[in-house]
């Protein structure tokens, strides 16, 4: 069903609106995708030239660091504010951020400021990735999310592509800060698109609110994910910032949860971690955060390391994940409308295990197509688990509470990868200080896929969790008609 083939209902005191375009703005949506995920990974290849240019050797992992750490402790705020303010306010709101960050860290001149400005492009990709989702939430119906949630997962995986070569190319040829400079006119044209294609009506009070709540749980959210991102990294484990930092983000954490049982209008409601189904299907988005990123870390180095290859090479092995992604979401529709959500996910626990097996087979004498194949049956997995259960929570809300309950699943998602990151480098590093040889590397990056397939194992048993009976999406102004109809 089209948005403008949606009832009147739809577009009450919080809604979509009738002239919403859903084709310019999933193309939006997909854009401003591209722009967060590209800048998570095309900094890896001009590292060279950007320490080369302005100096900061040592400081440069923070340029990952603080970007990972931004993004992911403000969905749950940007969260809540779609739900007070509207998606598109809050959404526009984070391209301009992303964008006056982009051009200020084009014109960084020493390291310490580009890892502030980077800190900028964070908070603005912060609110980009949720409220894209829960656009998408609003906008189409239930048939229709799995394969559009499958085309803006597909966006990730091929970041993971184009981002290096593109940004080594654009050092080599250009400067390093055209990486960041490229950005503006993408962003520009985003904005465009949604101000021409995306209408909503939103009630205008004045909301109430939690801003103690906000400050603690982002402060809080950060200590606790930097103290695992630099765990073992620029501080040991067992060392006074080791344990000090993520023990002030658990005490923190604990305080927010205080809060919030008093607040009237709390950021985060604990009732998104006493519902069930709202629980389980953040359990799963933080298993797939761990296994993306432990493939999209692990897989290309295997790859050009331990199989002699380029790049270009390692990069095509990896995209095959995000081919078996889309085309496996595009048809969890058809399933879990005639299955049941928990049904389609558990089905996709077949692929996903099976490949994540496979991955211990891989070795020293493998072939880029083995590799390619296992990753393809890898997506494959997760278009069937990811889409379903994302879409499930939030088809159990209405459009009052699908911001707050977006912005949790896709916080669990940024928090997996971030444990995963700690997690899978330690293992990892673990097994190289022994020997960096080619044997020794590969025996690291099988461990790390046994790592993966442990979080596997325990993401199909959150979905083996779900409640049996699927839980019928309320009247809500936004969604009602179509997840009705569709169920």
């Amino acid at each position: 069903m089209t948005a403008a083939a949606m009832p009147a209902s739809s577009t009450g005191a919080s809604g979509i609106g009738l002239r919403s375009e859903r084709g310019p703005v999933l193309l939006a949506l997909m854009l401003c995708t591209a722009l967060v995920a590209l800048d998570s990974t095309i900094i890896a290849t001009a590292v060279p030239s950007i320490v080369a240019g302005i100096g900061g050797f040592a400081q440069f992992p923070w340029l990952f660091s603080i970007y990972l750490l931004a993004q992911a402790v403000t969905v749950p705020v940007y969260g809540k504010l779609n739900d007070l303010f509207g998606r598109k306010p809050v959404i526009l709101s984070g391209i301009a951020l992303f964008g006056v960050g982009s051009v200020l860290c084009g014109l960084a001149w020493s390291m310490p400021v580009l890892i502030a400005f980077r800190l900028v492009q964070g908070l603005g990709a912060g609110a980009i990735q949720p409220t894209s989702m829960t656009i998408v939430g609003d906008l189409y119906s239930l048939s229709e999310r799995a394969k559009v949630q499958g085309y803006l997962a597909s966006v990730w995986g091929m970041a993971a592509v184009v981002g290096p070569t593109l940004g080594g190319a654009l050092s080599e040829y250009a400067s390093w800060r055209w990486i960041f400079y490229v950005n503006v006119p993408l962003c520009l044209l985003a904005t465009v698109m949604l101000l021409r294609s995306f209408t909503e009506q939103v009630d205008r009070s004045r909301p109430e609110i939690d801003y103690r709540g906000a400050a603690t749980l982002t402060v809080g959210c950060a200590a606790l994910i930097l103290g695992v991102l630099e765990g073992g990294q620029s501080w040991p484990w067992l060392s006074v910032a080791g344990i000090a930092v993520p023990a002030a983000g658990a005490a923190l954490l604990i305080a927010f949860v205080m809060l919030e049982r008093r607040a009237a209008s709390p950021v985060l409601p604990l009732w998104v971690f006493s519902r069930r189904l709202l629980l389980t299907s953040s359990l799963v988005a933080a298993g797939v955060g761990a296994i993306v990123l432990g493939l999209t870390s692990y897989v290309p180095t295997y790859v050009q390391d331990v199989l002699g290859t380029g790049p270009v090479v390692a990069g095509l092995a990896l995209a095959t994940l995000t081919l078996g992604w889309p085309l496996a979401a595009a048809q969890a529709g058809r399933l879990y409308l005639r299955w049941g959500f928990r049904a389609c996910a558990l089905v996709g626990a077949a692929p996903l295990l099976l490949g994540c097996l496979l991955l211990l087979t891989l070795g020293t004498g493998s072939s880029v197509a083995q590799v390619g194949a296992v990753c393809f049956l890898i997506g494959l997995g997760l278009g069937l688990i990811a889409a379903p259960t994302l879409i499930a929570a939030q088809s159990s809300v209405g459009w009052s509470e699908r911001g707050v309950v977006t912005g949790n699943n896709m916080f669990c998602r940024s928090a997996g990868s971030a444990l995963g990151v700690a997690a899978f480098g330690a293992i990892a590093n673990q097994m190289l200080r022994a020997d960096h040889s080619r044997i020794h590397l590969d025996l690291a990056t099988r461990h790390v896929y046994l790592s993966v397939l442990v979080v596997a194992l325990a993401t199909v048993v959150a979905v083996a969790a779900m409640p049996r009976r699927d839980v019928p999406a309320p009247a809500s102004p936004a969604g009602a008609a179509s997840d009705s109809s569709a169920e």
